[in-house]
């Protein structure tokens, strides 16, 4: 593991927790649902908050991090929601949500909109993808890349499947965040030295070559179009 060899190896690495925590709570608080500002601007602003050195490329890693495992939590609790309600257990799988999805359906609620800590998908998300992506070939000087891209799959994963089954609009910041997840995955799984297997619902989208309708935000309006599997196919096979 080289990140941890790093760490502990040299001093190489100089990391300030406070400086962090000030980072994340001012993103969590700046930006978001709330804020007066378009998702495109707060992506630019809150990315290049973090793009600077070390300690913004974990805050980056953070947010990810923090809400894959927030929506994992929330998809547990209405699953034993439904389960108190009528009977019906709904298996909550981290490695793929698809089959939840595909069973559960209507039953469900999307978790990134309602998130504990605030973080936006299309804001905060989108940009720690854009920062993690860029700094692929330093992320392993700061934390282990293998849970880390883990955790982008798990946000595409409930990207693409709230798209299907949670009637999550597709529109141009849907469109771009799931762009964004399959970009930064794949920067970070080529600086990888040993990545791991593409996740099964990856392989199961790259399957696909299904082009979908690309909203604009503020109307009915079609005006573009995004094929997820084609996408995947350019940037995670290369």
């Amino acid at each position: 593991m080289r990140w941890l060899q790093r760490l502990l190896g040299g001093g190489r690495v100089q990391l300030d927790p406070e400086r962090q925590q000030a980072l994340l709570r001012d993103v969590q608080h700046r930006y978001g649902a709330h804020a007066q500002l378009r998702f495109p601007e707060q992506v630019q602003a809150v990315a290049g908050m973090l793009n600077g050195d070390d300690d913004g490329v974990v805050v980056a890693a953070r947010i990810v991090s923090q809400v894959a495992d927030e929506a994992y939590v929330d998809l547990q609790a209405q699953a034993q929601d439904v389960h108190r309600r009528t009977g019906r257990r709904l298996l909550v799988h981290r490695r793929n949500y698809r089959p939840l999805w595909m069973e559960a359906g209507r039953a469900l609620r999307w978790p990134l909109f309602t998130l504990p800590s605030g973080l936006h998908p299309y804001a905060q998300v989108a940009a720690a993808v854009a920062v993690l992506g860029g700094q692929a070939d330093r992320l392993d000087r700061v934390t282990d890349p293998n849970p880390l891209v883990t955790h982008v799959f798990e946000v595409l994963d409930l990207t693409t499947a709230g798209w299907e089954y949670g009637r999550v609009r597709v529109d141009t910041d849907a469109a771009a965040l799931a762009d964004g997840l399959i970009t930064g995955a794949g920067q970070i799984l080529a600086a990888m030295d040993d990545p791991p297997r593409l996740p099964p619902p990856v392989r199961e989208l790259m399957r696909r070559n299904n082009t979908l309708d690309v909203h604009d935000p503020a109307s009915p309006r079609v005006v573009g179009g995004f094929n997820p599997g084609a996408r995947m196919r350019e940037q995670l096979l290369a």
